[in-house]
């Protein structure tokens, strides 16, 4: 853990506010697009993303530091999630929603570009890298629960075997396997789509 994250730490366990608010602002586009490309939703990773730091703040005495901060960060944010996908499935109310603002998606990206759009310099290339973030977004939503949580944590997030392993609580020959799988179906789904 790096020195800040300790500092952070030690403000946190204070209770200190404004200790809250630079977490949030250090962390909520990662957990967001996280939360995002987990459930689809936009506004029920908006809302997720809150609940995640409120409970992170709550909860922050439980934190060990076996791992870095993040790791566990993304670990509540995982939990999280999965219970939010057994409320909505229970719902029957997981639907994405397909015309959700492709700008909005990108800045969510750490990167600032969607998954699979380069520099777009024109409206009809704007419009087929939006198509193409559509396409890539639902066939990760398609994914079942656990393959879809190893393939954001490590192709979009592109966190290391290692921390993925903490925040999953999986071995790392699991964890493997699972992208594998899951790297499959999306090459499948995207194949029926782009092909």
């Amino acid at each position: 853990m790096t020195l800040g994250e300790r500092l952070l730490l030690r403000r946190l366990r204070e209770r200190d506010e404004r200790a809250f608010r630079e977490m949030v602002e250090t962390y909520q586009d990662r957990v967001y697009n996280l939360l995002f490309r987990m459930i689809g939703r936009k506004e029920e990773a908006e809302d997720l993303a809150q609940e995640v730091f409120v409970t992170v703040f709550k909860s922050i005495d439980q934190f060990r530091g076996d791992a870095k901060f993040s790791t566990w960060l993304y670990r509540v944010a995982a939990n999280h999630c999965k219970n939010r996908i057994k409320y909505l499935s229970r719902r029957h109310d997981r639907k994405t929603d397909p015309l959700d603002d492709a700008a909005e998606r990108a800045s969510a990206a750490q990167g600032g570009a969607p998954v699979g759009a380069g520099h777009i310099a024109t409206p009809d290339r704007a419009l087929e890298g939006a198509e193409t973030e559509r396409i890539v977004q639902q066939a990760i939503a398609d994914l079942d629960e656990d393959h879809r949580l190893v393939v954001v944590l490590r192709d979009i997030e592109e966190l290391a075997y290692e921390e993925i392993c903490q925040i999953t609580g999986l071995p790392e020959g699991t964890v493997k396997s699972r992208l594998h799988r899951a790297r499959l179906a999306l090459k499948e789904k995207l194949a029926k789509h782009m092909g």
